[in-house]
């Protein structure tokens, strides 16, 4: 019986998945994590994967930077504190970053399916690392 082919949408929803569990776990500490806009301390597993470029933009969705930790106040109910965010991108990974991915946002990417599988791999990979089983 051959392997049923996934669709391209159930993939992003996938690596969507795997790529959040990477985000929050890459900056926790004995399952504590800190929340990048308000430092809020919290579990791992409550904080989301706050987009500073939205989710909408594919260029950007996976792109480890534009992508942090957030509790849900910020990322939901604050609409994920973009100016905030943006200063502490600025701040964390050097002048002018959040300019770059808002660049980046608007261009028009899409990946095949083929990079989609591949990237679902490296971030499985990477969750298993970080958890302590690969």
């Amino acid at each position: 019986m051959s392997k049923k082919t996934q669709t391209i949408s159930k993939l992003k929803k996938k690596l969507d998945s795997i790529f959040s569990k990477f985000i929050r776990l890459r900056e926790s500490k004995d399952g504590q994590a800190i929340c990048f806009t308000c430092q809020k301390q919290d579990s791992w597993k409550k904080l989301q994967a706050g987009h500073f470029q939205s989710r909408r933009h594919q260029s950007t969705r996976w792109c480890e930077i534009n992508v942090q930790n957030q509790c849900v106040k910020c990322n939901i109910y604050s609409q994920g504190e973009q100016y905030k965010f943006a200063k502490l991108l600025d701040i964390k990974y050097g002048e002018g970053t959040s300019d770059k991915l808002e660049l980046n946002a608007r261009k028009i990417t899409k990946l095949a399916k083929w990079e989609i599988e591949e990237l679902i791999q490296e971030y499985t990979e990477k969750v298993k690392v970080l958890t302590n089983e690969g």
